[in-house]
């Protein structure tokens, strides 16, 4: 049976998949978990987004390919910059001679100045508030661009990366696309956007001017496939070379003893933290997000999820960040999850909605969870929906938990602002991810980003830390790092520790033996 069903998953996947260009062209095959819904670096946000955005464009400055961290930030389409000494002006000196993909011309500080005020304008852009800072852009001449800043941003050359809102768009291209730039992307990046057919692949071929050097790989074709077994039958037949992979122990432990699979774990994890609806009542009561804390068993949870996979956290910033700080910590405690519910008048316990999204890497540790909370008379009404749907109704207010995960630029106030701070409550006109209506650090976090020095900044950082885990916005769950399958035929042509795009970079170093 099983052989009919990976013979069957062939068939259709011949039967989807673009035709190579020549016997010669070398097509790196690979498959995500899901459909790719844009291709605009400013508005890409979902893993299957940002995995080919990584690809296509690059950012003024860089991650080294294979590192995550902030210490390996180096040139990019910026060869050299300059700060004033207080820290709020930034030179860029930009490469000569570098092309954007297709017919789109030679990038110049044109689109340097029109990407970052792009990115700061919350109606093309998803990654405004990281560019909340930025007073002026300016072009100085046409390999020269100047941005002023309100106040000295510690994490101004994070948000300048190959990596959300940092990416550098054409100006041309994206002014006379409009809306359909999305769906036909322009960068400078190693790969050219081809083709997409919607909820099958989307195709991408080596770009001949790149300055770093023509790609050694002629063309990509990423696939979608939702489920996590059609991916494994894919791969183990011989239909794929790198695939996202399942996040779980058990199946990083199998796939090491089967021949042909080199499972690469790397950061930034995508950190899995429980927010609780302050504004839905019995959740506006302290003892029952309390009650709520004290009955999650996060080291079973880990358990489950594995060591390599899912290491524990201890605060709402995420295990690594510059400034995470762990002073208050939850701790299991069933006794007194019980009491703290009946000393708030709900000795019989309590019913909580939450929307839940059916991906592998949520609805399994939901459902621990929900058996977790029901020992304590928490009952846990779980209605699972596809991914899509759980995204677009938890921004709507209709979950009373939500389970959520992300990865960001490793400094606390990028965590801190965009997940609980007051701006950034869902249902608002300027929304962001805090689900649980959060709102007792704002100054604190505000502060944090003119601090005048990196102690000043960390201790405030430390308090707004503080009053949000006593306020019991949300509990830390652990980190879910990045796990994907890699065959012996592909060489990456670097070390793979970590990757913001959380996906392995292909550059034009990496080589695919047929």
């Amino acid at each position: 049976m099983r052989n009919r069903i990976a013979g069957a998953i062939g068939i259709v996947v011949a039967a989807c998949l673009p035709v190579a260009g020549s016997a010669q062209e070398t097509t790196l095959r690979v498959a995500g978990e899901g459909d790719v819904s844009t291709l605009d670096a400013h508005r890409a946000s979902s893993t299957n987004d940002k995995t080919v955005v990584g690809w296509i464009y690059n950012g003024l400055v860089r991650f080294r390919p294979g590192s995550a961290d902030p210490k390996d930030i180096e040139p990019d389409l910026a060869e050299r910059w300059e700060t004033s000494p207080d820290g709020k002006v930034w030179t860029f000196h930009l490469r000569k001679d570098v092309r954007f993909q297709g017919d789109w011309g030679t990038l110049s500080a044109d689109d340097v100045v029109y990407s970052l005020q792009r990115s700061a304008d919350p109606k093309r852009s998803t990654f405004s508030s990281d560019f909340a800072a930025i007073a002026n852009v300016e072009k100085l001449d046409d390999l020269t661009v100047r941005v002023t800043l309100k106040y000295p941003d510690v994490n101004f050359l994070g948000r300048v990366t190959n990596y959300h809102g940092g990416n550098i768009v054409s100006r041309k291209a994206a002014e006379e696309l409009g809306d359909k730039f999305g769906a036909r992307p322009v960068g400078t990046g190693p790969f050219i956007f081809v083709e997409q057919v919607t909820q099958q692949y989307v195709k991408l071929a080596a770009n001949p001017t790149y300055f770093r050097g023509k790609p050694k790989i002629d063309a990509i074709v990423v696939r979608a496939i939702p489920s996590d077994s059609a991916r494994d039958l894919a791969f183990t037949s011989g239909e794929l070379d790198l695939m996202y992979a399942k996040r779980e122990q058990r199946w990083v432990d199998a796939a090491r003893r089967r021949p042909g699979f080199n499972v690469e774990i790397f950061r930034p994890g995508e950190y899995r933290i429980l927010h609780i609806n302050q504004s839905i009542p019995p959740l506006n009561d302290i003892r029952v997000r309390q009650a709520i804390a004290a009955a999650v068993n996060v080291d079973d949870l880990v358990r489950y999820v594995g060591k390599d996979v899912g290491p524990k956290g201890c605060s709402i910033v995420p295990p690594g960040y510059l400034g995470e700080d762990c002073s208050v910590r939850y701790n299991f405690d069933l006794a007194r999850a019980k009491a703290l519910l009946a000393e708030a008048g709900h000795k019989d316990g309590i019913t909580i909605k939450a929307i839940v999204s059916n991906v592998s890497a949520q609805q399994p540790i939901m459902e621990i969870i929900q058996a977790q909370l029901a020992k304590a008379g928490i009952k846990l009404d779980m209605q699972v929906v596809d991914h899509a749907t759980y995204q677009s109704q938890t921004r709507k207010d209709l979950s009373g938990l939500v389970f959520y995960g992300a990865a960001r630029f490793p400094i606390a106030d990028t965590y801190l602002s965009e997940f609980f701070h007051s701006r950034a409550i869902v249902n608002t006109p300027t929304a962001a991810t805090n689900f649980s209506h959060c709102s007792v650090a704002d100054k604190e976090i505000e502060q944090a980003r003119t601090a005048a020095d990196a102690e000043t900044q960390k201790a405030l950082w430390k308090e707004a830390q503080r009053k949000i885990m006593e306020d019991v916005c949300a509990i830390p769950l652990f980190e879910l790092r990045q796990v994907w399958a890699r065959s012996d035929k592909l060489d990456l042509g670097y070390k793979l520790e970590g990757a913001m795009n959380l996906a392995p970079p292909i550059t034009e170093a990496t080589t695919l033996k047929r």
